[in-house]
């Protein structure tokens, strides 16, 4: 049997599902995830960390690159009423499920889609956009996105990446460094670090 895991196209898996309850900087949500997705009983420390972490504007364009089922862009899009959210995944069932955490929820400003990388919005640029990058997709996918998130913000523009300490987190915020010129480490905690860099 192939070794799979959640940067999959398609995953194989069986159809587990699980319904989590969580509060992240506002009211309540409801969220559904499955077998083959990232993280998929419970919500991370380190996207917690990085939800606490986030700069959104009430009317920022915010992209939730690597997506999962949804949970940063949805909390995005509350956190941003005036503003538009995008959710993008290279695995079909997390852009599904996070559709349908979006309607779920009546989150109504933001959209999920099957994208490798940037992809489905070529030439298009955000404001924010925050990463929990894919590591054991290999270093050259995830400076790939790195490096091609200049091409996607804005001026002035945010991105937001976190990664464990243990897994090389120091090394990927100089790979930020190197693209933008730019970084700060915007928290730490429970064995992660949050690195926002900026476009000038």
């Amino acid at each position: 049997m192939r070794t799979e895991h959640y940067f999959t196209s398609e995953p194989g898996s069986p159809r587990e599902r699980h319904t989590l309850v969580v509060t992240l900087r506002g009211p309540e949500l409801r969220l559904v995830s499955e077998a083959g997705v990232f993280s998929r009983a419970r919500v991370d420390r380190g996207t917690r960390l990085l939800i606490a972490a986030l700069d959104i504007g009430s009317d920022d364009r915010f992209l939730d690159l690597g997506c999962g089922y949804g949970v940063v862009g949805l909390v995005a899009a509350r956190l941003a009423p005036e503003g538009q959210v995008t959710l993008l995944d290279i695995n079909a069932r997390a852009v599904a499920l996070a559709a349908e955490n979006l309607r779920a929820n009546g989150i109504g400003n933001a959209v999920a889609m099957k994208s490798d990388g940037y992809e489905a919005v070529a030439g298009e640029t955000f404001g924010v956009i925050a990463l929990n990058p894919p590591i054991r997709a290999g270093l050259p996918v995830v400076h790939r996105l790195i490096e091609q998130a200049t091409d996607h913000l804005s001026s002035g523009g945010r991105f937001y990446l976190v990664a464990r300490t243990r897994q090389g987190a120091l090394r990927l915020g100089e790979k930020m460094r190197e693209a933008f010129g730019n970084v700060e480490e915007a928290a730490k905690g429970g064995g992660y670090r949050v690195f926002v860099s900026r476009r000038r």
